[in-house]
């Protein structure tokens, strides 16, 4: 029977790998949208506009996770600050990738923005997997 489970492994990663990547749509969606008011209604500097829509938009993916994607059992006073560190570090690695693609590389912000986002799609799906919302010692929902 374990061995059986073990198989279903991949599987199941590739199930939540399709569903964090749906949620991340619509976080991606008002993460861009945030993006674009910023720099072209407020005329502000791009890295601001990206870093505020990073935000907006990690509000709406935890909501959506917690749910949707990994139907966790965690209670939230563990799993939401775990997902912040996540989605803090993946806010380092957006404004890295970001800074160095429009600044010295000169890349056009949308451009760049892409980039960004599909390292830290990445790196945000294989922190909540392995540790926000891992199954091993869960409490039930809080």
């Amino acid at each position: 029977m374990a061995q059986a489970a073990r198989a279903q492994e991949p599987i199941r990663v590739a199930e939540k790998f399709m569903r964090f990547a749906a949620v991340g749509v619509i976080g991606t969606l008002a993460h861009y949208l945030t993006l674009v008011i910023i720099v072209e209604a407020a005329d502000a500097r791009p890295l601001l506009g990206s870093s505020i829509g990073f935000i907006v938009g990690a509000f709406v993916n935890y909501a959506l996770n917690y749910r949707f994607t990994f139907d966790s059992r965690r209670r939230h006073r563990e799993a939401l600050p775990r997902f912040y560190l996540i989605a803090t570090i993946g806010f380092l690695f957006n404004g890295t990738i970001f800074w160095m693609l429009t600044e010295p590389l000169a890349w056009h912000y949308l451009l760049a923005q892409l980039i960004a986002t599909i390292i830290v799609l990445i790196w945000n799906f294989a922190g909540n997997l392995l540790w926000t919302f891992s199954e091993k010692r869960v409490a039930s929902h809080e």
